[in-house]
């Protein structure tokens, strides 16, 4: 995966927009927290560990402009401030507010340490960045453990996009397939093209097509069918948000692939990082469901598909429940059921 979805560059972020893909290929130059609001929202930047970079780097932009002399008192009020504007622009994606949280929290731990405004600014900064070179080594990790467990595979089938644009680089459940091209294995991946949005179509394929890799597109429908015909060895997605009992939100249809793989026992693993497993959660039933403008199905792309004032129920996600989930695999390896135990002692949580 040679493209860098986003990255700091010239004291601004440089992010592909993803909404043009696979059209044109863009960089915005963010430089205000609106427009960083603006992109996450609009889904110019997508997919959870990008997300969360985004508002980090987000939170700093809000930030670094605010008068050092105004004193540290009203510094930390706007920190939080921004914080919540930033969190609001979408409510799945668990690393969105973890990387908030960082940030307000290593500004706590500096100005308990006696550092200035200025001071604190220059260190939201260099957490951000900190943020973004963590997620290229997670990226490479959930690479390489995955690569581990379908060695030898032919075909993989994934939903929406986890891969380098989903991230910093590499991505997660399209690590594994990045990683055994550069062992000289190949292994074909089956695209659901992913409605409303296409996602699989207009991204994943692109990003696969672009690194070399063959990539099938189908229709999300046809997911049963490929699996009955024996040409899925395997189903690996992304995630939004991981609960305590392995409940796992992603994007809408993941659930429908998931009882899919079941019925025809085909392994179905998720790939994510610590980042986005929300232990706080006993199990789905507490993540929050973004659900979005019915215009995304009504007139997708800019085409009436629908009659006008019809009724819509757009949800962007889906949870999908533990007990479908094979395994996950993260940064910190593979983690077999059962997943409340494992989660806790893999993260240290014991």
């Amino acid at each position: 995966m040679t493209l860098k979805t986003i990255q700091w560059l010239d004291n601004a972020v440089l992010a592909i927009d993803q909404t043009l893909l696979p059209a044109e290929l863009v960089y915005d130059r963010i430089e205000t927290i609106e427009s960083m609001w603006d992109a996450i929202k609009r889904l110019k930047i997508r997919g959870a560990p990008a997300i969360g970079i985004a508002g980090a780097f987000g939170l700093y932009l809000g930030v670094r402009t605010l008068p050092d002399a105004a004193g540290m008192d009203a510094f930390s009020a706007a920190l939080l401030e921004k914080a919540a504007y930033l969190a609001s622009s979408r409510p799945t994606a668990v690393n969105l507010f973890w990387a908030l949280n960082r940030l307000k929290e290593k500004a706590s731990v500096l100005r308990a340490a006696g550092r200035s405004v200025a001071q604190i600014k220059e260190g939201l900064l260099d957490e951000s960045i900190a943020i973004l070179e963590e997620d290229r080594r997670m990226c490479r990790a959930i690479g390489e453990y995955g690569f581990a467990l379908i060695a030898g595979k032919k075909t993989i089938l994934t939903h929406c996009n986890a891969g380098g644009l989903a991230t910093s680089e590499y991505g997660t459940a399209l690590a594994p397939v990045y990683v055994a091209l550069e062992r000289g294995q190949t292994i074909r991946v089956f695209a659901d093209e992913t409605r409303p949005l296409l996602q699989g179509a207009r991204i994943t394929a692109f990003e696969l097509s672009r690194a070399g890799i063959p990539v099938t597109l189908i229709c999300d429908n046809m997911a049963a069918v490929v699996m009955a015909q024996g040409k899925i060895d395997a189903v690996i997605v992304g995630a939004d948000r991981i609960a305590a009992n392995g409940d796992t939100a992603n994007k809408i249809g993941t659930y429908g692939l998931a009882l899919a793989a079941h019925a025809h026992g085909v392994p179905f693993h998720v790939a994510a990082p610590a980042s986005t497993f929300d232990l706080t959660l006993a199990s789905g039933a507490g993540i929050p469901i973004e659900e979005r403008d019915a215009a995304e199905i009504t007139c997708g792309f800019g085409k009436r598909t629908a009659p006008s004032g019809i009724e819509v129920f757009n949800p962007a996600f889906d949870v999908t429940p533990f007990r479908y989930i094979t395994s996950f695999i993260t940064d910190q390896g593979v983690i077999d059921p059962p997943f409340s135990n494992n989660f806790q002692s893999r993260f240290g949580l014991a």
